[in-house]
Order: structure tokens, then sequence, then C-alpha cells
């Protein structure tokens, strides 16, 4: 499970995909990918936050309330908050490998799946 904030950076460092960097959003560090905000923990909750929309927040909570939560700051943005302690590893890597490719100009993604991204 991932407890932490360098436990999900690490993690999201390690997929090797490009256009990843380290910055600093509101005085907290987090991960741009392709220059917007990809993944963050949250200074309001002891949470990850992930990109999605409000309705998958909605199921993911209905489903599984101790792991997806909400916090009153984020109900108008499409976050996913997850719960630090409950975050699978496992999840939060498809989570952010395809949130990744969502972000992606097309251009830069055809080259990349075809093997011609820098």
């Amino acid at each position: 499970m991932i407890h932490t904030w360098e436990d999900l950076k690490t993690l999201g460092l390690s997929l090797g995909l490009p256009k990843v960097e380290v910055s600093t959003s509101w005085s907290n560090e987090n991960l741009k990918a392709h220059g917007k905000m990809w993944t963050w923990w949250s200074p309001c909750v002891e949470a990850a936050i992930f990109k999605g929309s409000i309705e998958e927040r909605e199921t993911l909570m209905a489903a599984d309330p101790d792991t997806f939560i909400l916090h009153p700051h984020y109900a108008k943005f499409g976050c996913l908050l997850v719960t630090a302690g409950r975050i699978d590893p496992n999840w939060a890597e498809a989570r952010l490998r395809s949130t990744w490719r969502d972000m992606a100009p097309k251009r830069f993604l055809k080259a990349y799946d075809a093997g011609e991204a820098d």
C-alpha cells in the first residue's frame, strides 16, 4: 500500500514516462505530466489526489467509502482522493498511466506510441 507522498512520488517517477517532472504548486510538491498537475498529496487531509471526474468519484466513494473520500475543498473539482495507507499500488499505477495518456497532446502520444518520442 502507498502510505505517503514520498511513496506515491517514487511510484510515479519509477514509471519512466516522459514529460513527467516534480514541481510545486500552492507551496506543495506535486508531479506534473505534460506541464499539468498529474498527482499530488492533499494538504487538507491524509490522502493522495488523482485526476478523475465527479461522477467517477461518486461511484468509487459509494463502492468503498473508507478508501475513496471527499474533503469539501475538492467538492467542485474532478479529483479522486484516496486515503493514505489504502492506496493499492497497482490501482495507482494504472490510474497514473491512463491519466498520463489522457493528458498527452495527440501529436506527442502518436510519436510516443510509435517509439519516436523523446
